[in-house]
């Protein structure tokens, strides 16, 4: 018997191990992008379980949320219109794609660039954008926002986040 337990605890603890590498492969990988959207319409995200594609941050709230639709149908996640434009910039399909954002007065998706967006709105990355279906005298459209985000002009932007809450000394 003392000869077989060393054998014993050796199999126990290998039978352990074996057990964990099954449980974490089995753990579903976080999704930044999903192929073959054929209709070019926003998929629905799974929350908790969808990275922003820019910032990496785990999308908690379908509110604000943002997505991408490549021409080859490839459709990437954003927690923040703030971070879609940041991503955007500098692909080659820019002009071709097809941009969603969900609105937070209407609550539906909408084309980015049909969009009004708030400037001192509680984004996820505290761009200050929030997306809106209606006009308003204090929204500007996706033309400026894109603008403010690449100037840092952004409620992100300590100084910038003054001026445009109106506390600024300047």
């Amino acid at each position: 018997m003392k000869k077989l337990m060393p054998f014993l605890l050796t199999l126990l603890f290998l039978g352990a191990i074996a057990i964990i590498f099954i449980a974490l492969a089995k753990k579903e990988a976080p999704i930044t992008v999903v192929t073959n959207n054929f209709e070019g319409k926003p998929l629905p995200i799974k929350l908790n379980k969808t990275n922003d594609t820019e910032c990496a941050m785990l999308i908690k709230t379908q509110t604000n949320a943002a997505e991408v639709i490549a021409p080859d149908r490839k459709t990437w996640f954003f927690d923040d219109p703030g971070c879609m434009v940041k991503w955007i910039q500098n692909k080659p399909f820019k002009k071709k794609a097809k941009l969603w954002v969900f609105t937070i007065d209407t609550k539906r998706w909408i084309d980015a660039k049909k969009a009004f967006y708030t400037t001192t709105y509680h984004s996820a990355m505290h761009y200050g954008f929030g997306a809106m279906e209606k006009n308003s005298s204090k929204t500007i459209n996706f033309h400026t926002m894109v603008q403010r985000m690449l100037h840092n002009q952004t409620m992100a932007n300590p100084k910038f986040r003054k001026k445009l809450l109106g506390t600024s000394n300047e």
